[in-house]
């Protein structure tokens, strides 16, 4: 039963969005003559590379669940945003695609929330690769100033090796912070199991460190999203944050806010 109304939906969401996309225009200029809105199935089959046969039973739900390669296909034709994209294959019983990269752009409101925050609440925003795109001023007072040279400065993994990061959670929050960044980087690997920056990043972190190659040996993959961190302030001396982790998951950006607690 289950089945016969995710197939029911898609057909559904097929015809929708069919319904909006705008007809190809006369040669000629000349008005179109159609009685409904839209393109006619033709014409999206066409637009897809699939028959109109086949296109068709997919609207009525009668067609065995389509390959990804015919998701993709039939986004394409109809305009989709990722967005849509990911909705059109679940309603087909597929998962989404993975993106291919982080978006490399912030959402603007985001920016202007660092701002609006920007010496009361600590909040930085690092993306799938675990690389620091930004941090509002009170982030850089709690946390120190990403270092000046190097290609991992700004990745959250790396930090958590060096001895800056020591200074700020001390011994035992260090050792907390390498397993926690240890697994975030086995999870951002199997996300983009094929980037050469994660995969340097992986080879000089194991040709460096013993923790981490202790760590990596254990295999686990980051799930927390939520904790209580002791860091220390450069003038306050140690201070108490409940930190809690927000994904922006069309662009796979990481909004890490820190709220004083207790």
């Amino acid at each position: 039963m289950a089945r016969r109304i995710i197939r029911a939906d898609f057909g559904a969401y097929l015809r929708g969005r069919r319904a909006m996309m705008a007809p190809p225009e006369h040669p000629l200029g000349r008005a179109s003559r159609r009685q409904v809105p839209g393109l006619r199935r033709q014409e999206l089959a066409e637009a897809a590379g699939v028959s109109v046969e086949y296109y068709t039973r997919l609207e009525q739900g009668r067609a065995p669940r389509p390959s990804r390669e015919v998701l993709t296909s039939l986004a394409r034709a109809l305009g989709l945003t990722d967005a849509e994209r990911d909705h059109l294959f679940r309603l087909a019983g597929e998962l989404p695609p993975e993106p291919l990269a982080p978006d490399s752009r912030i959402r603007p409101g985001l920016l202007r929330l660092l701002r609006g925050l920007e010496e009361t609440v600590p909040i930085t925003v690092h993306n799938g690769h675990l690389d620091v795109m930004a941090r509002n001023a009170a982030a850089t007072d709690l946390l120190g100033p990403l270092a000046n040279t190097g290609r991992y400065r700004r990745n959250i993994v790396h930090q958590g090796f060096t001895a800056a990061a020591r200074g700020v959670l001390g011994d035992e929050g260090v050792d907390s912070y390498a397993r926690w960044a240890t697994a975030e980087l086995r999870s951002a690997m199997g996300r983009y199991p094929d980037d050469e920056h994660l995969r340097s990043l992986l080879a000089e972190l194991s040709a460096t460190s013993a923790v981490f190659r202790r760590y990596w040996a254990h295999r686990e993959v980051a799930a927390e999203r939520s904790a209580v961190k002791h860091l220390h302030h450069p003038t306050r001396g140690w201070q108490t944050f409940q930190s809690e982790m927000l994904h922006d998951s069309e662009r796979d950006h990481w909004i890490v806010i820190y709220t004083p607690a207790g």
